[in-house]
């Protein structure tokens, strides 16, 4: 089949596929909080966190040695599908024991989807700098696209998120069949611990650089956690109807902030563009407590706005620098690693420690909720600050260029 009719194909594979995921993640904490289940809004979200440190062992073990990446996709999705129409009646009835059953059972479907795409787009594109750019910012406006459709609608706190995902799923799942063969990436080869656990990439910590921008990069994610839990129930205790659209700013200026990275690399090097990344979310959450209290509109947007600053700053950088100091050998191995630490670790651990934060200082209603709201913010915002000095200090300045960062920063996953 013809390159320009994969292309088309395999976007709206990347399409639906945050279409999936951003339909219920992003206000998923505010849906909660109405049904009375914000007490387990933190750990929900670990619950993702978990299920990113057990996909990469599925695709090793199973999916890239015996089957082929289109119909692995398809039946994930089928079956995270129909575990998200349950969903909706466990919220109803506030069953919180089985309401995290089935959101990690689906979480366990959905994560390992996300390098399968990656996995099916590459394999059929003849110049990945050039066409999967293309494919992949479609993921994007899939996210925004959901996003807005459930702030629009008014759906932003309500059950109905995870049916219109359920729907998306099944969708997804039935188109993957169609998809162009993907061969099994590792079909024939030996199956090695070395490489499942990392374990030459582990030797990499013998670099002291290397070791303080792993150590650092787990630290700060655990103050990361806390937006991706609980912005959505903040903006809703300000009075936020579209609460869905209103998150999907920073996923519009994204583009925009990742273009700039390959700019920003070269001329400043890894050290302060992953600096910046890290105050960013210092600043981020610096502006939600100062507009807290009385609901400065100005600086709520702005804290929203930065995402890009945010995220692709630290985790887009962070993935190139690890790749990098790799080498090709174990570059596989050292971006497993990267994301064991920051999406898996990292993310766990923040989201349980966002979610006694929010348990201990959100206990009120009205306007002494929005002064709650602004110590809770408070917190990560001085956490994230104290990391980012601590590897301001500890990482040896270096100038190291990137002139091919540009095609590699297009190439990673954003959300």
């Amino acid at each position: 089949m013809g390159q320009d009719l994969k292309v088309p194909r395999l976007s709206a594979m990347m399409f639906l596929e945050y279409f999936v995921w951003g339909a219920w993640y992003a206000t998923a904490g505010l849906a909660m909080t109405k049904y009375g289940l914000s007490s387990i809004i933190g750990l929900t979200y670990s619950l993702a966190a978990v299920s990113a440190i057990i996909a990469p062992f599925f695709l090793g073990m199973v999916a890239d040695r015996f089957f082929s990446s289109e119909k692995v996709l398809g039946v994930l999705h089928i079956i995270g599908g129909t575990l998200l129409f349950i969903i909706p009646s466990q919220m109803k009835s506030a069953n919180s024991s089985l309401f995290l059953l089935v959101i990690f059972l689906y979480m366990l479907c959905f994560m390992p989807t996300l390098a399968l795409t990656n996995n099916v787009a590459f394999h059929h594109v003849e110049d990945s700098a050039r066409h999967f750019p293309i494919i992949r910012v479609f993921g994007t406006i899939g996210w925004i696209a959901a996003g807005i459709g459930i702030g629009q609608l008014g759906f932003s706190d309500r059950a109905i998120i995870f049916t219109i995902s359920a729907v998306a799923s099944v969708l997804l799942g039935i188109y993957s069949f169609a998809l162009p063969h993907t061969p099994a990436p590792a079909k024939g080869k030996p199956l090695s611990m070395r490489d499942l656990l990392c374990l030459d990439a582990l030797k990499l910590f013998g670099k002291w650089n290397f070791a303080v921008f792993m150590i650092c990069s787990l630290l700060i994610c655990i103050p990361l956690a806390a937006y991706y839990s609980f912005t959505s129930p903040f903006l809703g205790a300000i009075g936020f109807k579209n609460v869905g659209t209103i998150m999907t700013i920073g996923q519009m200026l994204e583009v925009i902030f990742m273009l700039l990275i390959p700019f920003l690399f070269v001329r400043l090097g890894v050290k302060y563009v992953l600096l910046v990344g890290m105050f960013a979310w210092a600043v981020r959450y610096g502006l939600f407590a100062i507009g807290a209290p009385t609901g400065i509109m100005p600086l709520i947007f702005i804290g929203i706005a930065i995402h890009g600053v945010c995220y692709d700053f630290f985790m887009v950088t962070g993935s190139i620098y690890a790749e990098k100091q790799a080498g090709d050998k174990v570059k596989a191995q050292a971006q497993s690693l990267f994301i064991l630490f920051t999406q898996g670790i990292g993310m766990f651990v923040g989201s349980l420690i966002a979610g006694d934060i929010f348990n201990s200082t959100v206990t009120a209603t009205g306007i002494k909720a929005l002064q709650q709201w602004q110590i809770f913010w408070l917190i990560p915002a001085g956490i994230a600050t104290v990391i980012a000095v601590i590897f301001l200090s500890a990482f040896r300045n270096n100038h190291e260029k990137a002139a091919e960062v540009g095609a590699s920063s297009m190439n990673l996953n954003t959300n």
